[in-house]
């Protein structure tokens, strides 16, 4: 039950009718793993928390640098050097204190990154490298754990939702291969601060009409955008069968 705090504190998202007291209670009842508390983490954690998701655990091995702060709202001046979870858990507290926040000053690996998909409603792909793409994918599509990706360089940014919930959706590798990929980072390239905020914001939009059911999520569908030109493109996405994830974990489900 929500108390009367909470249905003032999230009515005016309460009054939509795809979300009523159903929707917001899911939130609330969600966990949701972000990885990255950079420029796409920022904003998607920012609104996760205003919107009243439960559990949220961050996770970011890196510290906060003068140059984040022109794109990584999450943070402030007075926090630089200060590990980015840490930062980032002072923000949304300050925001929204009743929600439940735990946080990760290193990077998953292993059997802790699949323990922490598999014990997630959703997991948010906010990471600025393709190791760790590749890896939060193979652990999602092992437990199951929908997916929302999102990258952004320069002034050109990217959105999908990989879903391995649903029969013959395509994961992050069924789009991307490892080693055929230019390794950009924005230290290296630049990026546009609006840019980020307007993946990150959409991350944090697809993962909550996830949660909650509410419309049509990005699966299948890959949203590109042109930020010079803020002209979107829309591809298709369909599962690769010779995927050596998404593909292959069918074919041992399978037995074959």
């Amino acid at each position: 039950m929500l108390s009367d705090q909470q249905l003032l504190r999230y009515s005016r998202q309460i009054m939509l009718p795809e979300v009523d007291i159903d929707g917001q209670q899911a939130w609330l009842d969600s966990r949701v793993l972000v990885i990255g508390l950079g420029g796409l983490g920022s904003p998607a954690a920012i609104y996760l928390a205003s919107a009243g998701v439960g559990h949220l655990v961050l996770v970011d091995d890196d510290a906060v640098d003068l140059t984040n702060l022109q794109r990584q709202i999450v943070h402030t001046t007075e926090r630089v050097g200060q590990p980015k979870v840490e930062s980032a858990r002072e923000t949304l507290k300050a925001l929204n204190p009743d929600i439940r926040i735990e946080t990760l000053a290193r990077r998953l690996e292993g059997e802790e990154l699949a323990e922490q998909v598999a014990a997630a409603d959703l997991v948010l792909d906010c990471s600025d490298n393709f190791t760790t793409r590749f890896a939060l994918n193979r652990a999602c599509v092992a437990a199951k754990t929908p997916l929302v990706s999102g990258a952004a360089i320069r002034f050109d940014g990217q959105i999908s939702v990989f879903d391995p919930r649903i029969d013959g959706a395509p994961c992050y590798q069924c789009l991307y291969r490892e080693g055929e990929d230019e390794q950009l980072s924005c230290s290296q390239s630049g990026v546009f601060a609006p840019l980020v905020g307007i993946i990150g914001a959409m991350q944090a939009a697809e993962g909550l009409k996830l949660l909650a059911g509410v419309g049509e999520p990005l699966v299948g569908r890959l949203l590109l955008l042109d930020g010079k030109r803020m002209e979107w493109r829309m591809l298709k996405l369909r599962r690769d069968p010779a995927c050596p994830v998404c593909a292959a974990k069918v074919e041992r489900d399978n037995g074959k």
